[in-house]
């Protein structure tokens, strides 16, 4: 029986009747045309999100201007034909579409190059260091027209509103904020000039399509960033957005230059934990306001809508982890929804570390490979070994039974998830065990045939008829050579994580990557002082990283000590003898965990190459990184297998 009646009751935003409160908020995927039209990429994309059950889809950023088109565009008619096929896709689906109109100011990175980059003061972007031009009074007017003109060519393609971006650091949102708005004149100085540019902007939108038409803007309801505006702030000036013509607010949160990746709150913030500040904003509106900020669980949003703290939900990452969630929620089967891990690992950082990249998602192979993601069964079904039940291997699993294949699933320990079972119990990462055992009872729910405790040898290889083999045996942990690492007082971090070695009072932990810092934070959090020493002269963890930032900020509370440059000459009875800058020191320790890395584990490469079966290798078996490539390369073995 489905008790989400406040979620899924209807609401009406203007003249536009949503079915439900649900909304899927604008998402980059970089799977545009590089000209800015709508590719058959997008189409699939956009297509398979609005067949969650939404109310209403916001489609990505899309450029009302060249000076700050930084993905789709609506600059100019040629771009119509392919968003009225955008829009289409999501009225097939049963859903309201909105376009969301964009200028990227001072982050339009290609611009920032050329000089063309427009910003309302000549401060340098917070993410590519270089200035912008500062707009004139002919600019400001130019890109006032280019909103409206873009709303209308929306409304021409079919969609049903339109959002307009005014959050995150872009242009709208950099003449909020007294850190990039510097002006004299009419534009700059208090709040209230700062917001006159919104203002315009709504206003000549809403003389564009007319007074039925609905018109979202979408905010950060607080800057959270140091002498940023706040969200009382914003309260001041909301009503003036309203008297110029919006019909709903978007409440997120945070700018470019935000600690944390806050836009994109990793998964040490609690789910919904923004929503308060759209009840903020509900004070001051009767407008109905939209509350963004990892929902991942639709019970939980439907308790915020029950509360009164907002009127509609937006389920950004989780639409890319489980496009079908709101169904199963529908049918209150919520153990099968895959919940998203919020480890931004496909979605954000791909995208921002990786320039060319599109959009994926660490934990559905599906997401952004919609054009090749096989739907069919495979023309013949295989006899499929898999050994290893880490992430690759239980995706590769999970992907070649959904494909019709005959699957035996290996794992050498009693337990499934490989590294992950030690890296869920790190602080605030239970939710990485949680997906594991969904991931398990996929696989067995599809008949796949699960043998733990059984460890595959070459002779078994050998004696053994299969048609494929999926090699997922993940890594072994690397001992370096340091003299001593054989005392009693050692042990590595796997250990320590996995509970076989209870921690020490006084710690020295040799390692400072992920597993060296998530280990630290598990021993602080017990108790333990902590010292981490590093080789390399600065932390491999970077804050640019949503959890990177996290990571940090918990181990300088937990007062650990964090020893970069610094190499490791001995380990005694009791103490590490150390190196830095060629002087010798001594720490007296209980404890010595060793979180040095890990290297492939192959051990069977050979037997299979004799074999003479096709065999592939993914995941850390392959080369050790994240879980984004192990269910990656776990997906894509099936997915060749099949074909």
């Amino acid at each position: 029986m489905n008790t989400l009646k406040n979620l899924f009751s209807p609401i009406t935003i203007n003249k536009m009747e949503l079915p439900n409160r649900c909304v899927i908020p604008p998402m980059g995927t970089n799977l545009g045309n590089r000209d800015g039209s709508v590719s058959d990429a997008n189409l699939a994309y956009v297509k398979r999100r609005a067949q969650s059950g939404a109310g209403l889809f916001i489609t990505e950023i899309t450029g009302v201007h060249p000076s700050g088109t930084i993905g789709l565009s609506v600059a100019d008619d040629k771009f119509i034909p392919g968003l009225k096929e955008m829009a289409r896709a999501i009225h097939q689906a049963g859903a309201k579409g909105a376009l969301q109109l964009h200028h990227a100011g001072r982050e339009a990175y290609d611009q920032l190059r050329k000089g063309t980059a427009l910003a309302p003061s000549a401060i340098p972007s917070l993410v590519y260091k270089i200035a912008p031009k500062e707009m004139t009074l002919d600019d400001i007017h130019e890109i006032t027209r280019s909103f409206g003109q873009a709303a209308g060519r929306a409304r021409e393609a079919g969609f049903d509103a339109v959002e307009l971006h005014a959050a995150h650091g872009y242009l709208l949102a950099q003449f909020l904020s007294a850190l990039s708005n510097q002006r004299t004149d009419q534009y700059g100085g208090s709040l209230k000039n700062r917001a006159r540019f919104v203002i315009e902007v709504i206003a000549e939108v809403r003389k564009t399509v007319g007074n039925d038409y609905p018109v979202l803007l979408r905010i950060s309801a607080e800057e959270y960033i140091k002498n940023g505006y706040t969200v009382e702030d914003m309260q001041t000036i909301l009503p003036d957005f309203v008297n110029a013509g919006i019909d709903a607010v978007h409440a997120s949160v945070g700018t470019h230059g935000s600690p944390g990746g806050i836009t994109s709150a990793p998964l040490h913030f609690e789910e919904g934990w923004n929503a308060w500040r759209a009840e903020k904003l509900k004070e001051v509106t009767d407008l109905p306001v939209i509350a963004v900020g990892r929902f991942s669980d639709p019970r939980l949003a439907d308790a915020v809508i029950a509360r009164g703290s907002a009127d509609l939900i937006a389920f950004g990452r989780q639409t890319l982890a489980d496009p079908d969630f709101l169904i199963k929620a529908k049918e209150s089967r919520f153990d099968e929804i895959r919940k998203c891990l919020a480890c931004n690992q496909g979605c954000i950082e791909r995208l921002m570390l990786e320039p060319g990249r599109s959009i994926r998602c660490a934990i559905n192979p599906e997401t952004g490979q919609e054009l090749v993601y096989p739907r069919k069964p495979a023309p013949e079904s295989k006899k499929v070994w898999v050994i290893g039940m880490g992430p690759a291997g239980l995706t590769a699993a999970d992907e070649a039974a959904r494909l019709g294949h005959q699957v035996t699933l290996f794992e050498k320990e009693e337990d499934a998830g490989g590294q992950i079972r030690y890296a869920s119990k790190a602080p605030g990462k239970q939710i990485y065990a949680e997906w594991i055992n969904w991931l398990i009872r996929q696989v067995k729910s599809k008949g796949v045939q699960l043998k733990t405790g059984t460890t595959v040898t070459g002779e078994i290889l050998s004696t053994s008829k299969m048609d494929a083999v999926i090699l997922a045996t993940g890594s072994k942990v690397y001992r370096p050579d340091i003299e001593g690492s054989n005392q009693p007082l050692v042990c590595d971090a796997l250990q320590i994580l996995g509970g076989q070695v209870p921690p020490g009072k006084n710690v020295v932990i040799i390692g400072g990557g992920f597993t060296g810092m998530e280990t630290a934070d598990y021993l602080a959090e017990r108790g333990s002082a902590v010292t981490i020493v590093e080789a390399l002269d600065r932390s491999p963890v970077s804050k640019a990283t949503g959890q990177g930032y996290i990571l940090h900020k918990r181990i300088k509370e937990a007062r650990c000590k964090l020893l970069f440059n610094v190499q490791v000459k001995l380990i005694t009875a009791n103490s590490v003898v150390l190196i830095s800058h060629g002087e010798e020191f001594v720490l007296s320790v209980d404890q010595v965990v060793l979180a040095t890395g890990a290297v492939p584990n192959q051990v069977l490469k050979e037997a299979l190459k004799e074999k003479g079966v096709p065999y592939y290798i993914v995941g850390d078996a392959r080369r050790v990184r994240r879980i984004i490539e192990a269910t990656e390369e776990g997906a894509e073995a099936a997915w060749s297998i099949s074909r």
